[in-house]
């Protein structure tokens, strides 16, 4: 095919646009198809009939650029294929506790439901081309794996257990339900009972299960600490340094060097302070405030607003070693008293950090504010900066809040020199408040909590945490400051990532306004949907009202999920047409990248106002910041996934914390909220200590309960009872699983015994009762014909004896593959409890409380390569 110009259709452009032209994406899609079969680079580089280095280049750099567009698959084979043309579907697999998936389109379509048989072959997160191969009985596609693009786990972390002599390994992520089982001799003395780290050997297949070596004991089951190294492994967060990290970071002076702070504006006379939480140890951010005097009176021009970041971008270069591991962090993850920092801690807590009575490199956001809150101006420089004061939210709160105080007057004798900059900074928050309600910014009561530790890493207490006005007043100025950024970098044309924040989606919208219409409140409908105005118009409007808090659950969980992108769509919670992240560089690799392109305008020769340079020499754009769209792109959805990822290990860790907190506290009762409603029940947070476990439907008093999703309720079939979210309660704690990190509540003998009908959310005062749901189709939401009386949604105990018989199936064909493994090949039948002999004669720990529905543990199996053995599945 030398001649492939002449059956290019698109060659002309190719011509134009390159001096070596290359087959266009085109041909190569309709070749690969006319092939009928993958083909690697080397065979498409002799079919094309290309010859020089120039096109050998050309024609790699393409096809990965096809494989990134989700034009092209490349196999673990090394060959391409045209992901169109063979009717696959690329995605990414999502698993579940229960044994089942799905896999999550790369273009956004429907996602492809995945039986437990496949789900054998994949792990959760795995990149996996699948085919649609039906619709399962409740109507949604169901996929079958056609190949495993890439793996997301190399190894996988879990508890180490031995049966008949033969090691596995459950693991710890709930959502990998296949047990790995371990090389002979290569358990690296693991010990019943323990988390160990396996790398995984051979992947599992259709006839087999994974297989791996044991290459760390993480520790003990209880060990205290053990719930974040567990979590670290789990979720893949990296947290031992590299080599070349260590050298680097080594490298670097304790203290800023003279030389650095040339070329700066100089800002050491200034006042800043920075304002953090009582045991924070890493300063991104300092403030500075002053009044603008106006022309009549001493004040009436608004005020100069000086934001102060680290400059981390002058420390870590592009391409370094610090830079690739702080990429591939993403982000700090802040576990109960433990972090894991994007950067060392030389860096993060030391040089960077912009500790008090030192000086300190910055990155300098100057805004002009007005006195009704409009930012009229704003300019960028680097800086140096002498933080003069260390100040905690309680104690800003105690000198602004409180000033009759004992304390309040302490402290103002304490920080004299700049308590008068605070008294600004606390006007001028009061004034950007005020534009922020004018705005109309979505404002939501939500309320965390801490976790106080006692001795041996146990729960003390969990108390709510207190959000006064120095929280908010930091948080106005952040604002300002990365709203300033954001506008920077569109006047300026650079491509950045963008903090983006969708409006909700419409068939959330749909749900949020029939949840609403029954409480005879609505949402404005306007062209484009409602605005955050609207929300914020419905949020004072419900105010007052005794169910404020389900209405505005309801309202949040109608909201999308903030991202990183290259391209800006707004801000809908906050209703900023541009936003971005620049106040917290030391953590975040977004504000890293914002630094850098906001550098890469101070050092060019661009004449702009929004700058100022102390004599800043210039510098290429790209040495400082060689991002295009498409590479911004990849890094969003990379430090997007990574955000997820540590808000999961994070959460993950607390329920740990949680589950060992109310593991002596089995049989108590305790009042709570219901704070969501399933179909398989109720989830509830303790009133108290704010823990949440689930009342499973099953354990609701003597009914058959449906869910209905409009009224987030689960509602009785023949007593009328019902549970809705936001409906108190009381309920008594029936068993906490550390294993699964859940808590299992029952209702207490105080709910089950009141009246029956709308329960009350404030003393008092009554809720009306919804009005009743005609059941929907059987065709949208699963369930039988009205004739059969019955529910894919209703829960009878009949349920849970079916699932418990299909674990007892489970089991005894388990015992019986081990039993036929040790006798050569023969199976005994199983006895009544389905367990042999040499079983029951053994003495160790018992299993984890966890069932898995994945293949049996032991069985006969060929040699693996290694030696090592590799039982076959049964058959799905």
């Amino acid at each position: 095919m030398a001649d492939w110009q002449s059956l290019d259709p698109e060659a002309a452009r190719e011509a134009e646009k390159y001096e070596n032209p290359i087959p266009s994406r085109e041909l190569i899609l309709k070749h690969l198809a006319d092939r009928g079969s993958p083909a690697n680079r080397e065979q498409l580089v002799e079919e094309f009939g290309l010859t020089t280095e120039d096109q050998l280049e050309a024609l790699r750099r393409r096809l990965r650029a096809m494989e990134r567009d989700a034009q092209l698959i490349y196999t673990r084979r090394g060959t391409y294929a045209p992901v169109d043309k063979l009717d696959l579907i690329l995605g990414r697999i999502s698993g579940h506790r229960d044994g089942f998936g799905f896999l999550i389109p790369d273009d956004g379509s429907d996602d492809l439901f995945m039986s437990p048989g496949q789900m054998r072959l994949v792990f959760d997160g795995d990149r996996a081309l699948a085919r649609v191969s039906g619709l399962d009985r409740r109507g949604r596609r169901e996929g079958m794996i056609v190949e495993v693009v890439t793996r997301a786990h190399e190894s996988i972390v879990g508890r180490y257990y031995e049966e008949g002599g033969i090691g596995f390994v459950v693991a710890d992520n709930p959502k990998i339900q296949q047990e790995v089982l371990v090389t002979p001799g290569r358990n690296a003395g693991a010990k019943v009972g323990q988390f160990v780290e396996v790398k995984i050997t051979h992947w599992p297949t259709p006839r087999f299960q994974p297989q791996g070596d044991v290459m760390e004991v993480v520790g003990n089951y209880m060990a205290p600490g053990m719930e974040i190294d567990v979590a670290l492994r789990t979720y893949d967060i990296p947290h031992v340094w590299p080599e070349a990290v260590l050298k680097e970071a080594a490298k670097l002076k304790p203290e800023v060097e003279e030389k650095d702070k040339e070329k700066r504006i100089d800002l050491r006379h200034l006042p800043f302070v920075t304002i953090d939480g009582e045991d924070a140890r890493d300063f991104d951010d300092a403030v500075y405030c002053e009044a603008k005097p106006g022309k009549l009176r001493l004040f009436s021009g608004g005020w100069k607003l000086y934001v102060a970041i680290a400059d981390v971008s002058s420390y870590v270069k592009i391409g370094s070693a610090l830079d690739n591991e702080s990429q591939v962090r993403g982000n700090s993850v802040y576990f109960p008293e433990r972090v894991i920092p994007m950067l060392p801690e030389q860096l993060s807590n030391g040089l960077c950090s912009l500790n008090p009575h030192v000086d300190r490199l910055a990155m300098v956001c100057e805004m002009t504010i007005s006195k009704t809150g409009e930012m009229t101006d704003y300019q960028f420089y680097e800086a140096v900066i002498h933080s003069q004061a260390r100040l905690t939210y309680n104690k800003v709160s105690t000198i602004l809040e409180q000033p009759k105080t004992s304390e309040a007057k302490q402290l103002r004798g304490e920080y004299a020199g700049v308590v008068p900059h605070l008294k600004q900074l606390y006007a001028l928050y009061k004034v950007l408040l005020g534009a922020r309600h004018i705005r109309g910014a979505i404002d939501f009561e939500t309320m965390e909590t801490r976790i106080i530790f006692g001795s041996g890493r146990k729960i003390a207490e969990i108390t709510p945490t207190v959000r006064n006005d120095a929280h908010k007043l930091i948080e106005e100025c952040m604002l300002a400051a990365n709203v300033a950024t954001a506008e920077f970098l569109k006047k300026h044309e650079i491509p950045a990532l963008y903090r983006v924040h969708a409006g909700p989606p419409p068939e959330r919208l749909e749900k949020l306004r029939a949840f609403l219409g029954e409480l005879g409140l609505s949402l404005h409908k306007g062209k484009d949907g409602p605005s955050p105005k609207d929300y914020q118009a419905l949020l004072a409007t419900i105010k007052d009202r005794p169910d404020f808090h389900l209405i505005q659950t309801v309202m949040l969980r109608s909201l999308s999920q903030a991202v990183y992108s290259a391209d800006n769509q707004g801000h809908f919670g906050l209703n900023y047409d541009a936003y971005t992240h620049f106040t917290s560089p030391i953590r975040r690799y977004p504000d890293l990248l914002t630094h850098r392109a906001i550098r890469s305008v101070i050092h060019s020769k661009q004449n702009t106002p929004h700058v100022k340079r102390a004599g800043a020499m210039t510098i290429a754009k790209a040495r400082i910041y060689p991002y295009d769209e498409a590479v911004l792109e990849q890094l969003g959805e990379q430090c997007s996934m990574n955000e997820r990822r540590a808000d999961e290990a994070t959460r993950d860790v607390v329920n740990w914390l949680k589950c060992e907190f109310m593991k002596d506290r089995v049989g108590e009762s305790f009042p709570g909220v219901i704070t969501a409603v399933t179909g398989f029940g109720l989830f509830v947070e303790l009133t108290d200590i704010y823990v949440e476990g689930l009342v499973h439907v099953t354990a609701l008093p003597g009914d058959y309960y449906h869910f209905d999703p409009v009224h987030h309720r689960l509602a009785g079939e023949r007593t009328g009872r019902s549970f809705r979210l936001g409906d108190t309660v009381e309920v008594r704690v029936m068993r906490v699983d550390l294993d699964e990190r859940k808590i299992d509540f029952e209702m207490a003998e105080k709910t089950i015994s009141a009246p029956i009908g709308r329960k009350k959310r404030t003393a008092g005062v009554d809720v009306p009762a919804a009005k009743p749901v005609p059941e929907p189709a059987a065709a949208k939401t699963g369930r039988r014909t009205a004739a059969d009386k019955k529910s894919a949604e209703a829960y009878r105990p009949s349920d849970a004896a079916a699932k418990n018989a299909e674990l007892r199936k489970s089991r005894e064909m388990k015992q019986a593959l081990l039993s036929e493994a040790k006798s050569g090949g023969k199976a005994p039948s199983a006895g009544k409890s389905g367990k042999s002999t040499s079983d029951k004669a053994t003495d160790k720990p018992a299993k984890p409380s966890k069932h898995r529905k994945g293949p049996p543990k032991a069985g006969s199996a060929p040699a693996a390569k290694n030696g090592g053995v590799r039982k076959p599945k049964a058959k799905s």
